[in-house]
């Protein structure tokens, strides 16, 4: 049986205009193109080291990126005029530390990039001291 290893690529849809799409994660989340190929009209970008690639013919999809700052990105942000379908909220409270240490809350955001794929982002907090 083979081991599988981490993700590698993730395909999202480009959408009527890569062009636009593009300068959508370059100038909102901050993500610069890091290869295109023109034709056939393809483009990557890194998420650390996860290439999502943005093509025609696939349907939008849905990629959960790690953030620092939510709250303060997220005001700046909608200060800027981007819609976002869900403003940061608590989603879960990882109490047996099942998806990182444990008592950490995990917090997400939610918007759409031009070609309607959905960003989750997604910032986990230390335990809160009892007051």
């Amino acid at each position: 049986m083979p081991a599988i290893g981490a993700v590698r690529q993730i395909a999202l849809s480009a959408g009527r205009d890569l062009d636009v799409t593009l300068a959508f994660w370059r100038d909102v989340l901050g993500m610069a193109v890091h290869a295109r190929f023109d034709p056939p009209g393809i483009a990557f970008i890194m998420a650390a080291e996860t290439r999502l690639l943005f093509t025609d013919g696939v349907p939008a999809g849905i990629v959960y990126l790690d953030i620092s700052g939510l709250d303060d990105f997220h005001a700046s942000a909608v200060a800027a005029d981007v819609p976002f379908t869900a403003p940061p909220m608590l989603v879960h409270r990882d109490t047996e530390g099942q998806f990182g240490p444990a008592g950490e809350s995990e917090w997400m955001a939610f918007l759409k990039d031009p070609a309607g794929n959905t960003i989750g982002l997604v910032e986990r907090h230390p335990p809160q001291e009892p007051t």
